[in-house]
């Protein structure tokens, strides 16, 4: 289980698998695409399982939106809408140095729990642009015994792009470090046939999104069927949700790891799907320095959706967690 820095994210991993090891990693994979496809490569020569953060996508939120969508109520896909406006973590994080180096700010950082759920949803992306800004040169420390340091800001802070996916599905995603506030939703889909809507339950925490409704409309309830429209959410359908956790439930795709193992199948957050929201993120960091949109080479199965009755009890998996440090 490896929890470094982003930037010892490629180190830890290549080492363990290099003792033959099965490996699962906070997210990111690694900091450049190059690092993460020799990842992939050798677990694969050496028959190993590799997985890695967000595993928020497997979270009872993001499958109810899968529900929706397998069950054709929103109709078929036709985009996708991510969004994170916060003004940093400098204000509640008293160590905030990292964020602002090489493997952070905010499309490393928060970029890979959305871009892992739109992927989950609708499969991989084939076409990435990009623009990305840096609005303060120096951040100050507002927590904590380094109160009111400063430290100096290394990445791009406000990030806009626009993804093509394979199957023609289009979607735009802003990630930034830089906005005091907004009432955007953190993510939409648009369906043929409807909308579905997670809305933003907190600025801070809530870019795992494991709790809070799902709303969706369809064309015979849409606000553009009434006059005057309606304020709120208020006549939006709130999507019943059968799933279990619904909590923050870090760890459930070291779970899923586990059980892989056992029952020999692919695991859901692999380091496929890793590797390929790694690359779409290089790809927009290269389009936003180059001026060009930029193809993507990789590609990845769409995870299975994550049974109702998930975890199912298997002999000796609760004892291996649980030693697991």
């Amino acid at each position: 289980l490896n929890l470094t820095i982003p930037r010892a994210h490629y180190e830890v991993a290549k080492k363990s698998l290099d003792h033959g090891k099965h490996v699962y990693s906070e997210k990111p994979m690694a900091v450049n695409f190059e690092e993460g496809e020799e990842l992939l490569k050798l677990a694969n020569s050496k028959g190993l399982y590799i997985g890695n953060a967000p595993d928020t996508f497997l979270g009872g939120r993001w499958q109810t939106v899968r529900k929706i969508l397998d069950d054709g109520i929103i109709g078929k896909p036709v985009g996708v809408m991510a969004y994170v406006g916060t003004h940093g973590v400098e204000r509640h994080n008293p160590n905030p140095d990292f964020y602002y180096k090489k493997g952070g700010g905010p499309l490393l950082d928060l970029g890979p729990y959305y871009l892992t759920a739109m992927v989950s949803l609708l499969g991989p992306i084939k076409r990435v642009s990009g623009m990305a800004s840096r609005s303060f040169s120096h951040r100050e420390i507002e927590n904590g015994p380094r109160y009111g340091e400063l430290i100096a800001v290394e990445v791009e802070t406000h990030s806009l792009s626009t993804l093509e996916f394979s199957n023609g599905i289009l979607g735009s995603m802003t990630m930034s470090f830089d906005i005091w506030d907004s009432d955007t939703p953190r993510f939409e889909i648009y369906g043929e046939a409807g909308t579905i809507c997670i809305p933003d339950p907190d600025p801070v925490h809530g870019a795992n999104v494991f709790q809070g409704p799902v709303y969706y409309r369809t064309r015979e309830d849409s606000r553009w069927e009434f006059q005057p429209r309606p304020k709120g959410r208020e006549n939006w359908n709130v999507a019943n949700n059968l799933h279990g956790f619904n909590e923050d439930s870090r760890g459930l795709g070291l779970l899923d790891l586990a059980y892989s193992i056992q029952e020999d199948r692919p695991v859901r957050p692999s380091g496929e799907l890793a590797h390929h929201v790694l690359e779409v993120m290089c790809g927009i960091q290269e389009s936003s320095q180059k001026n060009i949109s930029v193809s993507i080479q990789s590609s990845c199965i769409r995870p299975a959706p994550l049974p109702v009755s998930f975890p199912k009890k298997a002999k000796g998996i609760e004892e291996e967690l649980q030693n697991v440090s």
